[in-house]
């Protein structure tokens, strides 16, 4: 792609239009803007550029898109796929100023909040209110719900409460050229022509810039339980997933957790378990609602299922504390791994009968190339995210032959009918793998639409689409 570099006209001109004080050109702000946390991948921009109003970001744009400058929206830089990476250079667009809750209307359960706002912090504001807005992945403390959209997140609780594509009504975005639109309406309805606000969600800052987003809310459970189920084997606690579901219950969450992932978050975040030396993988069952009586209905119920499928413990959590301390520790998985060894991690999913083949499949393409792999992850709905480890492979099979094992891995979730990401994106690092799910028609129809949307390319470049020969 030939992009122009920034030169001292544009960039003056740049500062001129958004204000000088919110233009970076250090060398400590374009190292903090230069990498996320995938992997140990480093790009860095030209410039960081943090506007604060939607007129800001629409004029940045507008120079940019005249100019031939790459601009890269970047959330809360918590991404896996290095979507929010500025491999041409160019400007980083961060949307960290972006952080107002600008309503939570209780009378019609939407909010409308920035994209910068912390999505934790805004779980908790409309939980004041006795709402609840149930996209919650594990990044949830530090994760903007701007990259949430950007990305399609999901969370545990997808399996009851659906992704966020359930939670977003509108949006207003700016488009590569400066224009500013609204993508649909605040209605839980929507048959007016194509939906453009469902095509901006899991666009990862390709076609557009959002700068407001208008969400769905529901009203707060007041009452939820945890139950643990210990397995001796993998494919047993994989089976019961999806049987959990054929007895008639559906739990506001339900993850799955391989052995060695939970030695280290015990070791890593110094949380108290007692895992027995029989217990290969559990899964983590919760149930939400306000009546306890019907919870514990669907628990009684789930009980026979984990029965029927060899589980040799099934604990609950009894108080809030060892609710949260069961939480915390499927939360920080992710991070625990990622402190014990060199890997790099990939988000399958398929269908939820499904896992059990999966999750063989992954073990034995491992072997083959010589791999380890830590699996967890939202078990409910089918997805699962493999840790690989780098364990005893040589560097150079590391940076050789590991992409065709990761590549068998794909084939492997295609075949089982499903897809290659389930919450983390495509971005730089998945895109090369894109061609194992969709064929060249497929490619070609998005390829059009980024085209329509972003004639001359500027929009975070060289991301989801596989390179061109």
């Amino acid at each position: 792609m030939n992009f122009t570099k920034l030169n001292p006209e544009i960039l003056r001109e740049i500062k001129n239009a958004i204000g000088e004080e919110k233009v970076f050109t250090d060398s400590e702000s374009l190292e903090n803007y230069s990498h996320d946390e995938t992997e140990d991948l480093h790009f860095q921009p030209e410039v960081v550029v943090k506007p604060t109003t939607t007129e800001e970001v629409s004029a940045l744009l507008k120079i940019c898109n005249e100019h031939n400058v790459p601009v890269t929206p970047r959330g809360g830089g918590t991404g896996l796929s290095g979507a929010a990476l500025p491999i041409f250079g160019g400007v980083s667009l961060s949307m960290e100023k972006f952080k107002s809750i600008i309503n939570i209307d209780t009378e019609n359960l939407q909010a409308t909040v920035e994209p910068g706002v912390i999505t934790e912090v805004f779980i908790n504001a409309v939980a004041e209110k006795g709402l609840l807005y149930p996209v919650d992945p594990s990044s949830k403390g530090s994760c903007f719900i701007g990259g949430n959209v950007a990305h399609g997140s999901g969370g545990p609780r997808v399996v009851k409460y659906g992704t966020i594509r359930e939670y977003i009504l509108n949006l207003e975005v700016v488009l590569p050229n400066g224009d500013v639109i609204w993508t649909g309406a605040n209605t839980l309805k929507y048959a007016s022509g194509y939906n453009l606000t469902q095509l901006m969600i899991g666009s990862e800052g390709t076609l557009a810039v959002v700068t407001k987003i208008i969400t769905k809310l529901l009203p707060k459970p007041t009452q939820s339980v945890l139950m643990m189920g210990s397995f001796s084997t993998n494919e047993d606690a994989c089976a019961a997933v999806s049987a959990i579901f054929r007895a008639g219950v559906t739990p506001s969450a339900l993850e799955f957790m391989e052995r060695k992932g939970v030695e280290w978050v015990i070791k890593f975040d110094d949380i108290k378990f007692d895992l027995k030396d029989d217990v290969k993988a559990l899964l983590m069952i919760e149930f939400d609602g306000d009546d306890l009586d019907d919870i514990f209905k669907n628990c009684e119920k789930t009980n026979v299922v984990l029965e029927e499928h060899n589980c040799t413990e099934v604990l609950f959590a009894d108080t809030a504390q060892q609710k949260e301390e069961l939480w915390r520790m499927r939360r920080t998985m992710a991070e625990s791994v990622k402190s014990n060894s060199v890997y790099k991690e990939e988000d399958t999913v398929v269908p939820r009968a499904a896992l059990p083949k999966l999750i063989n499949g992954i073990k034995e393409i491992g072997s083959k190339y010589g791999f380890e792999s830590v699996c967890y992850g939202h078990a409910g709905d089918g997805n699962l995210h493999v840790n690989i480890i780098k364990a005893g492979m040589s560097d150079e099979d590391w940076k050789n032959k590991l992409k065709f094992g990761i590549t068998e891995i794909f084939e492997l979730t295609t075949a089982l009918g499903g897809t290659l990401s389930g919450e983390h994106g495509i971005g730089l690092v998945q895109k090369e793998f894109m061609p194992i799910k969709y064929s060249e028609i497929h490619l070609n129809l998005m390829r059009g639409i980024k085209q329509v949307f972003d004639p001359k390319g500027i929009l975070n470049p060289g991301k989801i689409m596989p390179d061109t020969p």
